[in-house]
C-alpha cells in the first residue's frame, strides 16, 4: 500500500484532455505544419538534446503538458548568442518553460577543480561547449528579447538548486536567486508535475503569473499579505530559527540576500531553516529580501502518489532521441536507454548530495505492473537490446515502497534524515516488496539478466540478508559499486553517513553470498577527498585504509559544492548548519579550499601513484608521520622515487609484486589491472 503524508486537492491527471500524441515534440516549424499546428501553446527550452524518454526532465514536462492539451514544443540547445534561434517554433500562446537541462550547467560544464569539461554527456556526439555558463539565466533573457510579453517559466535542477541566495562556487561568491537574474515570472523547484499542471492551466485560462501564488513548488517576487505573521529566521542573536508556532497564516523570513552575501552565519542559517522546512507535512511558506522585492518560497511540492507515477511513465514517450540528430551518438541516452527508474526521492540526507533537495525525502513509488511495462516496452520497441536491463532503482537503488510506519509521524517529522546517525524505528525497512518486484522482472519472457547498477544503500540492505543474498545471486555482474565515502567519523558526520562499520558489515554478508552462490564478486568502495571537515589526517588514515584492503583507486572525486546542499553551506561558511546557527553560538568546519590542500587529499587517494609521492612525502614529514615513508607494508609510501615520475601525470605504474591488486574508481567505471 502506498502511504503519503498529504493528499492533494485534485489528482495530477484530473484536468486530462488527451489528443493523439506526437511522434515526437516537434523541434521545427516543418514538424508543426506536419501535425496541423499553427503555434504552439508552451515551448520548452533545454540545455540537453532532446530524448523523449522519460529519464530526461523536458520529455516528462513535455508529455504530461500534451496529455492536458497543449501543443508543446521543444528548442533544444539553441544557439544563446541571438534571441533568433529563440523564435524558431513562433511565439508561445502560454508560456516558455526555461531549464538547464538534467544537470546545473556549471556542474555539466566544469570539474571540481573549476576545469572545463572538453565532452558533454547530454549533447549528441558527446560534444562540449553546446550550452552556455549559467544557461537557465541565459536562455530565459533571450526568451524575453524574442517575445517580451510571453511568460517565462522556469525549471529542473539548476533553477531548483538556484531558487534562493546561494553560494556559486564557480565564481566564489553569494549569487541572488536565479529567478531574479533569469527576470522570468515563476521559477518551479522540485519534481514539478504537479505544478506545472496547474500553472499551464491557469495561464491558458487568462490569470496573470503573479496571481499564481497560491501554487506549491512555486517561487515568485511577492509582497508578504496583511494576513500574515512572520517568524523572523534572519535574528542571529536568537536561538530559535524562526522555528516556533504561531496560530494562522505565517511565514518565515530568511537572513536577506545582503545579509548572507555579509555575514557567513546568516548564511548558515538560511540553509539550515530551508533544509528544516522541506517536508510537505509541515513546510511553511519561506521569504527572503532582494533588494526592494520579496522572494516568496510556497512550501514543497505534494509528492506523487503510486497512480499519478505511473501515469507520468506511461506517457507515449517514443523512447528515442529526437530524429534529426541521425546516428549521432548521446552518451547519457547510451547509458539509460536499457534501465528502468522504479521511485524517486531520497531520505538518506547526505548533506554533498542534492537529491534530497530536488526530489524530496518522501520516496514516490511505481507499481509493480508499470514498472513491467516498461521494461516489456524496452524489450520490444528499443533497438540493440539483448535481454539485459542495465539498471533497476532511481537515485538509491534499495529504497523501494519505504516509508514512515506512522503517517502521521511522517507529516509532523523535521529530520532532515531517516537514516543517520542510526536509522530511525520508525522507519519500514522491510525489502520485501523490491525482492518481489525483482523476481517478477527476472520472469518476464524475453529478459535474460537485471542488474542493479544504482548505488545501494548498505546500511538499509544489512537489515535484510535476504536482499543481499538476492543481489548478489542475481543481480551482480561481477562488480557492484557502494559508496562509503569515507572511513573516519569526523568527515563522515559532516557527511551524515553511517560509519565505516556498516560498510564492513555488508562487506562481509556480501562476500558470504557470492561464495554460496558460487560467484567471484566484488565491491567497488568509492570515497569523497576534501569534503568540509576532512583534516589531513583523515585522509592518511582513509588512505592506510585502502593500502591495507588492497585497494587502488584510478579516479578519484573531489568534493564539488553544488548550491544549495548543506555540505556547500560548510564548505563556504565554515559553520556546521546541520546543529543550530546563531551568533557566538554555532559550531565549527573546518572547509578544505586551498588548492594544495585538495590536490593533497586526492594524492591519499591516490596514494599509490608515483607522481603523488613527493607531495605524499612533504606531507608526512610535515604531519609528524615519516615512520609511514617507506617499503614495509604498513607504511605508505616509498622512501625512493622511480625515475621519471614525480612530475608528469600518466607515467607507467610500476607492477606491484606479489599478488593481484584490485584497482576501482570513485566514480564507479571499474578497471583492472
Amino acid at each position: 500500500m502506498d502511504t503519503q503524508i498529504i493528499t492533494a486537492e485534485k489528482p495530477l491527471m484530473a484536468q486530462a484532455r488527451p489528443r493523439k500524441p506526437a511522434p515526437f515534440l516537434p523541434m521545427s516549424r516543418a514538424e508543426m505544419d506536419a501535425l496541423g499546428w499553427d503555434a504552439c501553446d508552451i515551448v520548452l527550452v533545454t540545455g540537453d538534446a532532446y530524448v523523449d524518454h522519460p529519464s530526461f526532465g523536458m520529455a516528462i514536462i513535455g508529455r504530461l503538458l500534451e496529455a492536458q492539451g497543449f501543443r508543446v514544443g521543444i528548442i533544444a540547445q539553441p544557439d544563446w548568442h541571438s534571441a533568433e534561434p529563440f523564435k524558431a517554433l513562433g511565439k508561445p500562446k502560454v508560456f516558455f518553460g526555461v531549464t538547464g537541462g538534467n544537470m546545473d550547467s556549471m556542474v555539466n560544464r566544469y570539474t571540481a577543480d573549476r576545469r572545463l569539461r572538453h565532452d558533454d554527456a547530454y549533447t549528441a556526439g558527446g560534444e562540449g561547449g553546446k550550452r552556455p555558463d549559467r544557461c537557465t539565466i541565459v536562455y530565459a533573457q533571450r526568451c524575453r528579447e524574442a517575445f517580451k510579453d510571453v511568460p517565462i517559466v522556469l525549471g529542473g535542477i539548476e533553477a531548483s538548486l538556484r531558487r534562493i541566495a546561494h553560494y556559486d562556487y564557480w565564481s566564489d561568491k553569494v549569487r541572488r536567486s536565479v529567478l531574479a537574474d533569469a527576470k522570468a515570472d515563476l521559477l518551479l523547484y522540485g519534481n514539478a508535475e504537479r505544478a506545472v499542471v496547474e500553472v499551464a492551466n491557469r495561464l491558458a485560462a487568462g490569470e496573470a503569473p503573479r496571481e499564481l501564488d497560491d501554487i506549491r513548488g512555486v517561487a515568485l517576487f511577492r509582497r508578504v499579505p496583511e494576513d500574515y505573521s512572520e517568524l523572523h529566521a534572519d535574528d542571529l542573536d536568537s536561538a530559535d530559527e524562526g522555528a516556533s508556532r504561531k496560530p494562522g497564516a505565517t511565514v518565515i523570513r530568511l537572513p536577506a540576500l545582503e545579509q548572507v552575501e555579509q555575514d557567513r552565519e546568516a548564511y548558515a542559517r538560511a540553509s539550515r531553516v530551508l533544509h528544516r522546512e522541506s517536508n510537505p507535512g509541515n513546510a511553511r511558506p519561506l521569504v527572503q529580501r532582494h533588494g526592494d522585492r520579496d522572494l516568496w518560497l510556497n512550501p514543497p511540492p505534494i509528492p506523487l502518489t503510486t497512480e499519478e507515477m505511473d501515469a507520468v511513465y506511461d506517457l507515449p514517450y517514443a523512447r528515442a532521441p529526437h530524429p534529426s540528430y541521425g546516428d549521432a551518438r548521446i552518451p547519457a541516452w547510451e547509458m539509460i536507454k536499457f534501465s528502468v527508474t522504479i521511485m524517486r526521492g531520497c531520505f538518506g540526507g547526505c548533506t554533498f548530495c542534492s537529491i534530497t533537495e530536488h526530489e524530496g525525502r518522501v520516496i514516490q513509488n511505481r507499481s509493480e505492473d508499470s514498472i513491467l511495462r516498461e521494461i516489456e516496452k524496452i524489450r520490444d520497441k528499443t533497438p540493440g537490446f539483448t535481454g539485459v536491463i542495465s539498471d533497476i532503482g532511481g537515485p538509491t537503488a534499495n529504497m523501494y515502497r519505504m516509508a514512515c510506519k506512522d503517517p502521521k509521524v511522517e507529516a509532523a517529522c523535521r529530520r532532515p534524515s531517516c537514516v543517520f546517525p542510526e536509522i530511525c524505528p520508525n522507519l519500514n525497512t522491510s525489502h520485501d516488496d523490491l525482492i518481489r518486484l525483482y523476481r517478477k522482472v527476472r520472469e518476464t519472457k524475453g529478459i535474460k539478466k537485471v542488474m542493479v547498477a544504482s548505488g545501494v544503500r548498505y546500511d538499509l540492505a544489512v537489515e535484510s540478508p535476504e536482499y543481499i543474498k538476492e543481489l548478489v545471486t542475481h543481480h551482480v555482474g561481477g562488480y557492484l559499486k557502494i559508496a562509503p565515502e569515507h572511513t573516519e567519523r569526523g568527515p563522515l558526520d559532516k557527511m551524515m553517513k553511517p560509519g565505516i562499520g556498516a560498510y564492513n558489515r555488508f562487506k562481509r554478508m556480501f562476500d558470504a553470498a557470492a561464495e554460496q552462490a558460487g560467484k567471484k564478486y566484488y565491491l567497488i568502495p568509492y570515497f569523497i577527498a576534501a569534503h568540509p571537515g576532512t583534516t589531513d589526517e583523515d585522509m592518511m588514515n582513509l588512505a592506510l585504509w585502502l593500502k591495507k584492503n588492497r585497494y587502488r583507486a584510478d579516479q578519484v572525486q573531489t568534493f564539488l559544492p553544488s548550491p544549495m546542499a548543506t555540505a556547500t553551506a560548510m564548505y563556504h561558511t565554515g559553520v556546521n548548519p546541520l546543529r543550530g546557527v546563531r551568533h557566538g553560538g554555532s559550531d565549527k568546519v573546518e572547509a578544505i579550499k586551498g588548492l594544495r590542500q585538495r590536490r593533497l587529499h586526492k594524492a591519499f587517494l591516490r596514494y599509490h601513484d608515483p607522481d603523488n609521492w613527493p607531495v605524499l612525502r612533504d606531507a608526512l614529514r610535515e604531519m609528524g608521520r615519516a615512520d609511514l615513508i617507506g617499503s614495509r607494508p604498513d607504511q605508505l609510501v616509498p622512501a625512493h622515487q622511480p625515475p621519471g615520475t614525480g612530475k608528469a601525470a600518466g607515467t607507467k605504474r610500476p607492477v606491484r609484486p606479489g599478488g593481484k591488486t584490485q584497482r576501482f574508481t570513485t566514480k564507479g567505471v571499474r578497471l583492472m589491472k
